[in-house]
Parts: C-alpha cells; sequence; structure tokens
C-alpha cells in the first residue's frame, strides 16, 4: 500500500521536477541534454553492463577510483553511469571520454525504471554514498539484479525521516542488496531502516582513494608558472549564492596587505556564472573569465573560472584552498580531501556536515582551520600566504591524513567480487558499447 501511494506521488512530482529541468535549461544548456535519459529512454547496450550511479560532480569524482578499479578487474564488462546532474555528467565525460556509457538515471517511475533496465540489463547496480529509490530498487529486486550500496552514509535526521515512512523504505533492502557504510555508525542507521545485519559492512570513505594524477600535477605546476611563480594565490573551490560575497570581501582585505594576491573564484554551478560574473564587475574587480583561455596578467586580482572539470588542476595551482558550501547553512560542505591529497592548508567554514567526519579528522589533526565569516577568512589566508613553513606542515599532514586512509576501494572490489565473482573472458577490453 505505502509503496502504491509513493507511486502515485512520484506521478504527481515528475512533471514539476521535468518543468524545472526545461527552466534551468534556460541558463544552462547542460540540462536540456539527454531529456528522454530521464524518462528511461537511450541506447541499448549489447550486453549487459555493471551500473554505476553518482550522483553529482562531488561523487562522480569520488567515484572515479572504482571505476577505474572497476575497469581494470572486469575489463571486458560494459560499464554504465549515470547521474542526476549536467556536471556530474560532464565530469564523467572529462573523467572517461568514451571508455564508458555515461547517461542520466531515470525518474523513479515503474515505467521509466522499467525501460532504464530493459535497455542496460544490469549486472551488478552500485549506487554511491545515498540515493535510496524504491521502485527502482524493488525492480531490481524483481529482476534478480544484485545491488550495493558503496561508500554508503546515512545521517540521524535521516533515519528518522525514513521511519517516518515505515514499510516503504524497511521493505527496500531485498536479500541481495549489500550496504559498503563508509562507517560502523552509519552501517547501525542502514540497519535500523531495514537492511540486513549480515549484508552491512563497513568500508571506509571512497573520498580518501582520490589520488592526484602526474597529468594533474604537470598541469597545476603549469597553470602555477603562468599565473606567477612568486604571486600569491588562493582558490575558493566550489563556492555557493552567498559566499562570493564573503570570499570577495575576504579578498579585498587580504590585499590591503598583499597587494599581489590573486584569487581563483570556482562556482559550484556552471548556472551561477552569469550572476558571480554580474557581482564581480558590479564591485568594480579586475578580473578574467578562465574560459576565455586568456592567462591573466599582473593587473587581475580574480579569476573567474567559468568551466567544470579543472578544479583539481587548479587546486594544484594555488597556495592555499577554501573550500566553499561551508559559509552558507543548507548545503553542508564539500570535499576537503581532494586539496588536502595535493599539500594544501585547507579552510573551511563551519556548515560542514556532509563530510563531518573528514572535516574533524582534518581539523583536529591540524590540516584544516575553520573560519566562521569574511574577516575570519582573510586573516586565515594572510597567515598562510605569510608562513611557507606553517602551509609546507599543514599540507604535509593532509596528505598524510590521505594516504593512511585509503583503502576502500580495495575493500569495495572484495565485496563486488563476491557478487560478480568471474571476469567476463578476456579479450581486449570493450568501449562502452550502448
Amino acid at each position: 500500500m505505502m509503496r502504491r501511494l509513493y507511486t502515485v506521488l512520484i506521478y504527481c512530482a515528475v512533471p514539476f521536477a521535468f518543468v524545472r529541468v526545461l527552466w534551468r535549461g534556460l541558463r544552462e544548456r547542460g540540462y536540456w541534454r539527454g531529456l528522454s535519459e530521464r524518462f528511461g529512454y537511450g541506447r541499448t547496450c549489447d550486453s549487459p553492463a555493471i551500473w554505476l550511479h553518482a550522483v553529482s560532480l562531488g561523487e562522480m569524482t569520488a567515484a572515479a577510483p572504482l571505476v577505474r578499479a572497476l575497469r581494470a578487474r572486469y575489463p571486458q564488462s560494459l560499464l554504465v553511469l549515470t547521474t542526476a546532474t549536467p556536471t556530474g555528467r560532464a565530469r564523467a565525460r572529462d573523467l572517461f571520454g568514451d571508455a564508458v556509457d555515461v547517461r542520466f538515471l531515470p525518474y523513479d517511475m515503474p515505467a521509466s525504471v522499467g525501460r532504464f533496465l530493459d535497455r542496460i540489463r544490469p549486472r551488478l547496480a552500485i549506487i554511491m554514498e545515498t540515493e535510496l529509490w524504491p521502485n527502482l530498487f524493488g525492480e531490481c529486486e524483481r529482476r534478480g539484479v544484485p545491488l550495493m550500496l558503496a561508500s554508503a552514509r546515512l545521517s540521524p535526521k535521516s533515519v528518522a525521516r525514513y521511519r517516518r515512512f515505515g514499510s516503504l523504505f524497511r521493505g527496500m533492502f531485498s536479500a541481495s542488496s549489500l550496504i559498503a557504510a563508509q562507517t560502523r555508525e552509519d552501517a547501525a542507521r542502514f540497519v535500523a531502516i531495514g537492511a540486513a545485519s549480515a549484508r552491512t559492512h563497513v568500508i571506509g570513505n571512497i573520498k580518501f582513494d582520490l589520488e592526484s594524477s602526474p597529468e594533474e600535477l604537470f598541469e597545476g605546476a603549469s597553470l602555477r608558472s603562468s599565473l606567477g611563480d612568486s604571486r600569491p594565490i588562493w582558490i575558493a573551490g566550489s563556492t555557493h549564492a552567498g559566499e562570493e560575497e564573503q570570499v570577495l570581501a575576504a579578498h579585498q582585505e587580504l590585499r590591503a596587505g598583499q597587494v599581489n594576491a590573486l584569487l581563483l573564484l570556482v562556482p559550484r554551478h556552471p548556472d551561477r556564472f552569469p550572476a558571480v560574473t554580474t557581482l564581480l564587475n558590479r564591485q568594480g574587480w579586475r578580473f578574467t573569465r578562465w574560459s576565455s583561455g586568456v592567462m591573466p596578467d599582473r593587473s587581475a586580482q580574480v579569476v573567474l573560472v567559468d568551466t567544470v572539470g579543472d578544479l583539481a588542476s587548479l587546486y594544484a595551482a594555488a597556495d592555499v584552498a577554501f573550500v566553499g558550501g561551508s559559509l552558507v547553512g543548507g548545503v553542508g560542505g564539500h570535499n576537503l580531501l581532494e586539496p588536502a591529497s595535493f599539500g594544501l592548508p585547507v579552510l573551511t567554514g563551519p556548515w560542514y556536515f556532509n563530510a563531518r567526519d573528514i572535516a574533524r579528522l582534518l581539523l583536529l589533526q591540524g590540516a584544516a582551520l575553520q573560519v566562521g565569516n569574511a574577516r575570519e577568512l582573510a586573516a586565515a589566508v594572510a597567515q598562510l600566504l605569510a608562513d611557507p613553513a606553517l602551509r609546507q606542515r599543514m599540507g604535509a599532514i593532509g596528505r598524510h591524513v590521505v594516504e593512511s586512509n585509503r583503502g576502500s576501494v580495495a575493500r569495495l572490489l572484495e565485496l563486488i567480487e563476491s557478487l560478480l565473482p568471474d571476469p567476463p573472458a578476456a579479450g581486449a577490453r570493450r568501449s562502452a558499447g550502448c
């Protein structure tokens, strides 16, 4: 009964969700690509696929080491990646090109889910972190598709919310579902909403397995040389509405003492690039748009990074990193490990509940500093830019934290092999094939 009610509500909600996609497409054309995929249409794979879902940009980036491990372990299997956002789709294309099939996840309507599964015929479904879709999970169970939640996390608030829906979520985890949770607390929360304790494991956070590629390091060094080897450079990555004003206020204060300081400003969502451009013009900043391909000269005060997929290389080119989504409530912060893996001292605001354990670990170990407003941000950046030894010490600690906590991908692969014990016959690697 609860599942029927949920399905009715989904059918009622989808028209509004689709209109929102069309509306957002007026500002970001990526929303208009693959519209039919949101209803389960798309290419039909020529053989059964391994399917991995990462909802957005951050999850897709975090999934990259697992995708590479799957391609190495199962070279003959088709690999389908799904996401819910254009930034996630663009990131997947940037990371893997044509080696995988990338498409949008369909809305959780039975007909759309059925069409999608008909087309990819998954041997295994891997859902990154926490995406719980009752109709999708139910159809996987009906078809006998093993399903894994990988690097799964669940907050206490989410447990309370899911419990209010009773049997809808309690019956969602089938006997073939496997939970690979980030922490013991996450594992206990999944059991509390119906997952089988015997099929719930703790594997750690896959984000620790993100490694800086030689290409990113080389590009970062080249960018640094182009931007100015002796020029103080800090980066504000993945900023949100209400944060750019605080970051720019901090930069204004910083430049009172370090007139050559350069800010790399990286808004999280492409549809906000025009608004941030307007903000920079209104405040009278001398800035360069990264998409122009023109390197900033010595007079430039800010670089507006209005592209997707360049954040890692830009972290590698900077001296200090502030990670956005943390100075405004409701977002919950973003991945602090990416700049830490490049050996940068990391700054975060107080709102980091999306990765609380990671943030607390970096803060406790001395690899990160917490700031509460523009004035504190300016003071922290100024302190770090003026003290190379402190930057080096914090960066080394951060890199050590990342390296010492790796291993989640290997543990995930062991669990996956229990569901897919035999890779396909040896031979040439397939392309996407869908």
